[in-house]
């Protein structure tokens, strides 16, 4: 667990950054296999499957006995994702234990048990399984927030969401501005940390200031590439000295034990709980980082279908699409030309043409380089191709930019750039997040 005080992240330097205090695993995390309660009883969440050594950072605190948490009013920010390999939820596991002082759950977007769509929550409520209060954390402010924790007496926050590595995910922002409001009630925080399921490589480009929002709200790349964990540690030295006045008094990162930044969600053995309804499965997150900028163009990225973000299309978009995209090679992925109908959201109950993605190689597969050629043979190819218009910002008004940082990639598209302009063009500015982001990391593996 990497563990990091007041004094010790002051003594980091005027440089400001996190990873030059020395790190190691803390006993406290405990690194055995099997918790106290053995397999399926509460308190341990039983041993990985298959000889797996692979432990996620809930499952090292629960082997403990969460000691990590012993003596302080925890708030846990949490969500069908935050499991231990018995399938237990975290909550369900601490309540149960009697070691966990739990004061408030908190749900992020879709609710802490996932029952909501997207874009929505399931409002302040008391859980009927374990009567603790649900506090409605999608969409707070840093006000808000920092009214729960005080509501509710916090003095630890946990966060443990299993998140899927795209810049326009919200869970990271619910757990950024949930940072922010432990420094303004001068709490503890406290990461659970999970892989990244589409690795550790950062991809894309940047978010710019005048661009930042709800699917974006601070300055980083596209696809991060980094864990959870590391994120925090990443948002703690970079953003909450000047948004926050001061970084945290103490964040602890309970590590990932067995994972490399180049291994896929697949070969992990853990689990795949759904993030997000639309996020069925580690395949739906490998291309999600990519396709998700459909969500800002009038074609469907396939909510209302079985394969969310793995199948886009239209009613306009033929055969030509998918041999266009297939001339390509592009490496990792192959298109097959497809045909659905959407059940809700773009073009309910209308036959769409379209393609599905098969990605072939998730080490090689770069999803941000293959959904700009997608949307660059989509704009030369269809007459009808558009970017959505969100007429509810007027001074902001598509949402393609707020997906992609600025109104860059729109206006190369629209004016008929290919798909190397487009990337090139933000080679030099990834480039300069991967170092700086850096310092931060926890895990081994290739990064670019």
């Amino acid at each position: 667990m990497t563990n990091l005080n007041r004094r010790q992240l002051f003594a980091a330097g005027a440089a400001g950054t996190v990873g030059a205090v020395a790190t190691a695993a803390s006993a406290s995390a405990g690194d055995d296999h099997g918790g106290p309660g053995g397999p399926g009883k509460p308190g341990g969440g039983g041993r990985p499957p298959h000889g797996a050594t692979l432990l996620t950072g809930a499952q090292r605190a629960a082997a403990s006995g969460w000691k990590v948490l012993a003596g302080q009013k925890v708030g846990v920010i949490t969500n069908p994702t935050g499991i231990l390999t018995n399938l237990r939820t975290v909550v369900d596991e601490m309540h149960e234990s009697g070691a966990v002082d739990i004061v408030g759950v908190f749900g992020p977007e879709h609710g802490f048990r996932g029952t909501a769509q997207a874009g929505d929550s399931e409002g302040t409520h008391t859980d009927p399984r374990t009567g603790l209060t649900v506090y409605d954390a999608y969409g707070a402010g840093v006000e808000k927030m920092t009214t729960m924790f005080r509501t509710a007496g916090v003095e630890t926050v946990v966060f443990d969401i299993q998140d899927v590595g795209a810049r326009f995910y919200t869970y990271i922002w619910t757990m950024y501005t949930a940072m922010r409001a432990a420094v303004a009630v001068d709490a503890r925080f406290v990461v659970l940390d999970r892989p990244n399921p589409v690795g550790g490589t950062a991809r894309g480009p940047m978010m710019t200031t005048p661009w930042t929002s709800g699917v974006g709200a601070k300055e980083i790349v596209q696809a991060h590439g980094m864990t959870v964990g590391e994120l925090a540690r990443y948002f703690d030295g970079e953003f909450l000295p000047a948004d926050a006045g001061e970084r945290l008094g103490e964040l602890s990162v309970v590590e990932v034990t067995g994972w490399s930044r180049s291994t896929p969600f697949a070969e992990t053995d853990l689990p795949w709980v759904t993030p997000s309804p639309n996020m069925p499965t580690p395949d739906t997150a490998l291309v999600y980082p990519g396709t998700g900028m459909f969500e800002g163009t009038n074609l469907s990225e396939g909510r209302g279908t079985t394969r969310p973000f793995e199948l886009i299309g239209a009613p306009y978009v033929d055969y030509r699409w998918a041999e266009a995209l297939a001339a390509l090679d592009l490496p990792g992925v192959m298109f097959r030309e497809a045909y659905f109908t959407p059940t809700f959201s773009k073009h309910t109950g209308v036959v769409c043409g379209g393609v599905q993605l098969h990605v072939t190689d998730a080490r090689r597969f770069d999803p941000i380089r293959s959904a700009v050629e997608m949307l660059v043979a989509a704009k030369r190819l269809y007459p009808d191709f558009a970017w959505r218009y969100d007429s509810y910002d007027p001074a902001r008004p598509y949402w393609i930019d707020k997906l992609t940082g600025s109104q860059r990639l729109r206006t190369q598209i629209s004016a008929g750039a290919d798909g190397d302009e487009v990337v090139g063009a933000w080679r030099r500015e990834l480039a300069a997040f991967d170092a700086r982001r850096r310092p931060y990391l926890l895990y081994r593996g290739a990064t670019r």
